[in-house]
């Protein structure tokens, strides 16, 4: 039977480099399917990992049907064995609920990719419906980790490199990398504890709790 799956962590974790493998794990037995993303780093309609892979998609704003979209390709004589959904996180709950129906109605595998939790520590809709709904929901076994070299298990915001909790819950960004010039709004994995403590790793050298922070994004 078809399912409905989703792959969870936090920013850096692998989801999207696990979206694109999936894909060509599918592809490669000569299954068909159809990639879709939302507000990814590299831009519209791309599915791209920090590892330098990408991928063409199919872009979902919130009034993206994947039910009539799916219903009207197979009526049009497409093949369809999967769906690819990375960035779930950004999918409304409406959304969400259509996957199901697909999985359900018309026995089409869907792999949803997303994190959790946004940078105020609070469930993404999107996520928080798949949780709900999903027949699986899998923990990424890569780890991303804190600066401390603690497992990190939240994802924290900075504006022009100090921590903020509060603010718009979608603002796109990337990892914040110790070889790039400050973004203006970056993101960086914490642990609980750092997070709870807003303590980055740029803080943290700064105060001399970290001289010298791991070299982990």
């Amino acid at each position: 039977m078809a399912a409905l799956t989703f792959w969870t962590g936090t920013m850096d974790a692998g989801k999207s480099t696990l979206a694109l493998q999936t894909n060509h794990n599918h592809t490669a037995r000569g299954r068909v399917g159809r990639i879709f993303t939302s507000r990814d780093r590299a831009g519209e309609a791309t599915v791209s990992s920090r590892l330098g892979l990408s991928h063409d998609a199919l872009e979902v704003p919130d009034d993206f049907d994947f039910w009539r979209y799916t219903v009207d390709a197979l009526t049009h004589g497409a093949r369809v064995d999967y769906l690819i959904c990375d960035e779930a996180q950004f999918y409304t709950p409406l959304q969400v609920e259509q996957l199901a129906k697909v999985v359900d109605e018309l026995q089409i595998d869907v792999f949803c990719f997303g994190i959790l939790t946004d940078f105020r520590t609070r469930l993404f809709p999107g996520s928080a419906r798949l949780v709900e709904l999903a027949d699986r929901t899998e923990l990424l076994q890569v780890e991303a980790l804190c600066w401390c070299g603690a497992r990190a298990t939240h994802n924290a915001r900075t504006e022009d490199g100090a921590m903020v909790t509060v603010g718009e819950q979608v603002v796109v960004g990337d990892v914040e990398q110790a070889d790039e010039p400050r973004a203006e709004v970056a993101y960086e994995v914490l642990c609980r504890q750092h997070h709870r403590r807003t303590l980055t790793a740029a803080r943290a050298k700064a105060v001399s709790l970290a001289p010298d922070p791991l070299p982990f994004g």
